[in-house]
């Protein structure tokens, strides 16, 4: 029966030392790593024997497994885990990186051309999948509205959100409206109303405040009811954009054609993951799922690294990278995190 660490409980040094070594060597190598490997190691001043006790001790804690075909051995989800959160040092990212990141998250032309960048450079920048989800459309903010007279009691409304994403809605209305009284309509929403967001503005618009300042002005009492229509029922878009999920299959453990057909088929429907970035919206700051933490069992080889990034300094969404647990996580976790960053500031209003 194997032991298992108590939780919080720490390695002793030189333990730490070896697992950190281990799961570097195994990361850059992808190969089972044995003790000779290890006591050759620069700087490392433990005899091979001491090594082994070592390794059989970390086997023990559940850090380590040995591949029934190598005498080496691999870190487990649980080694993974220690490694991430007691031993990683991220990396500083480079300077190209940077810029390469910065210079592609300039803003667009919309919305979509920003999420479907920031996943590409993830995926370039990774080898590995780029995923951004759609910004919640309860925090899309309001740039401008237009309403156009349509035929048989109908209005065009035109909502200009965020950026330069424009929504389309039409209104069935009890009577016909001119050109020029709709322009005063719009004019007296986006005087007043211009910069909130739509939940906000669904808000003010049944605020006892604004309602009583409203009472003396008709024009903007009827531009407050079409607004109000307008915004009715607006779509929950929850979705996300990917890249570069065919660079999966270069990983040899995710070689296995059920394996990635599962995968494959999970990236194409997306409930699941998507559930997965749900829960990543309601926590803090950077979080790294590994292997069978997910919950899903498809991503039981893979990890999963998300940082969550914001619209009006608002989390908006998420964004992060999907690959196998033999990823870098001391490179991956400065892109991703620098990556939420700029496209915070290329989403900005």
């Amino acid at each position: 029966m194997k032991h298992k660490m108590a939780e919080g409980s720490a390695l002793e040094p030189r333990s730490a030392e070896l697992l950190k070594l281990l799961v570097e060597r195994y990361i850059h190598d992808g190969q089972p790593v044995g003790s000779r490997t290890l006591s050759r190691a620069r700087g490392l001043e433990l005899s091979p024997a001491t090594i082994r006790n070592i390794m059989a001790d970390l086997d023990e804690l559940g850090l380590v497994s040995s591949p029934h075909t190598s005498a080496g051995r691999v870190p487990t989800t649980r080694g993974y885990r220690y490694f991430v959160d007691a031993l990683l040092a991220p990396e500083r990212l480079s300077d190209r990186d940077e810029e390469m990141i910065a210079r592609e998250l300039v803003p667009h032309s919309g919305e979509g051309d920003l999420l479907q960048v920031a996943s590409e450079v993830l995926s370039s920048l990774t080898r590995m999948a780029g995923v951004v989800t759609v910004p919640r459309r309860n925090l899309a903010v309001l740039r401008r509205i237009e309403f156009l007279p349509l035929s048989e009691r109908r209005v065009l409304a035109i909502l200009v959100v965020n950026q330069h994403e424009v929504q389309n809605r039409v209104l069935h209305t009890d009577r016909d409206y001119a050109a020029d009284e709709l322009e005063r309509y719009a004019n007296a929403i986006n005087q007043h109303f211009v910069g909130q967001e739509l939940t906000r503005l669904r808000e003010l618009l049944l605020d006892d405040v604004v309602t009583t300042k409203m009472k003396v002005d008709q024009t903007l009492m009827q531009a407050v009811a079409m607004a109000e229509q307008a915004l009715t029922d607006q779509p929950v878009r929850h979705d996300y954009v990917l890249a570069g999920g065919a660079n999966l299959m270069a990983f040899h453990e995710l070689a296995d054609m059920q394996r990635l057909r599962g995968l494959f088929d999970a990236l194409d429907r997306k409930r699941d993951l998507l559930q997965l970035f749900d829960h990543c919206l309601g926590a803090e700051g950077l979080q790294i799922f590994i292997g069978d933490e997910s919950g899903y069992r498809v991503l039981d080889e893979c990890s999963v690294v998300t940082a969550p990034y914001t619209v009006n300094g608002q989390v908006a969404g998420v964004l992060g990278v999907i690959g196998p647990t033999r990823m870098a996580y001391s490179r991956i976790i400065p892109l991703v995190t620098e990556t939420a960053r700029q496209l915070s500031k290329g989403l900005k209003a």
